[in-house]
């Protein structure tokens, strides 16, 4: 299985910054699906609500899931950051009890919100990507591109 790296996705057109709240993004607010790690993938984000919003994701392979994942994007002082925990299909937690896998915000524009590691595209009302650095064995960083439609 492959680890998460902490890194940054570059973009190079250049777009308006627009202000660390939730109601920025949230466009990335509903049901989506699209297909990774060779099976299906749903990702449910929650509207804005209580200073956060909520996501679930699940992978699913020949019928059956693989994992779970549960996301948060919370308010932190004048920033937003993505928080993660990851679940086997049994529930049982990857990290500790006490560990998240954090991606503090580097910026909002009217299309993208880039997290230090994983960035949120909008590439229509019902379509997005969701680049994720990911750090495999040998070291190297892979790019890993989810395509959601609603």
């Amino acid at each position: 299985m492959v680890s998460l790296l902490f890194g940054h996705t570059a973009f190079a057109q250049q777009e308006d910054v627009l202000e660390p709240k939730l109601e920025n993004i949230s466009w990335i607010a509903g049901n989506w699906t699209g297909n990774a790690f060779g099976g299906t993938i749903e990702e449910n984000w929650s509207e804005p609500s209580g200073d956060s919003m909520m996501a679930t994701f699940k992978l699913i392979n020949n019928g059956k899931v693989s994992f779970y994942e549960i996301e948060i994007i919370r308010q932190l002082e004048n920033s937003l950051i993505l928080q993660l925990k990851h679940f086997g299909n049994d529930l049982k937690g990857w990290e500790t009890q006490d560990e998240t896998i954090d991606f503090p915000l580097k910026k909002i524009t009217s299309n993208r919100v880039i997290f230090d590691g994983m960035t949120f595209e909008r590439i229509s009302n019902n379509e997005m990507n969701v680049y994720v650095d990911m750090k495999q064995k040998d070291g190297s960083i892979k790019v890993m591109t989810f395509h959601y439609k609603k």
